[in-house]
């Protein structure tokens, strides 16, 4: 029993530590969280990458990915959706998103309007 929960406690530590080492502070990892997994839940939603189409849920990893790579220049939401969520690092082709209804939009736009909606919700 005790073991079990030096072990919990220690991942716990473990988990904190990895979020902080990003020098992003919680709130805006959880507006990039949102977002990220947002997208992840859309219903019918595709990712459109270099011309290519994935599952909605095949964008959430490679986003995390790229947040990954790119580690302390992003700071904050805004520029997780410019810097990982925007383009393509390789072509610069636009991030889109065709969404359930059948619309596409350029991801960075999407990602704004959703960060409006984050940010206007009670804390």
């Amino acid at each position: 029993m005790k073991i079990s929960r030096i072990i919990c406690v220690g991942l716990a530590m473990l988990v904190a530590l990895v979020e902080t080492s990003s020098g992003r502070d919680v709130r805006e990892q959880k507006r990039i969280d949102f977002l990220i997994d947002g997208l992840a839940k859309l219903p019918g939603a595709v990712f459109i990458r270099n011309g290519s189409e994935y599952k909605a849920a095949d964008a959430r990893h490679h986003l995390r990915q790229k947040l990954n790579y790119v580690g302390e220049r992003v700071k904050t939401a805004e520029d997780f959706i410019r810097i990982c969520a925007s383009e393509s690092s390789l072509s610069h082709r636009p991030y889109e998103i065709r969404l359930g209804d059948g619309r596409t939009v350029k991801t960075a736009a999407f990602f704004a309007e959703q960060l409006k909606e984050f940010d206007a919700r009670p804390n």
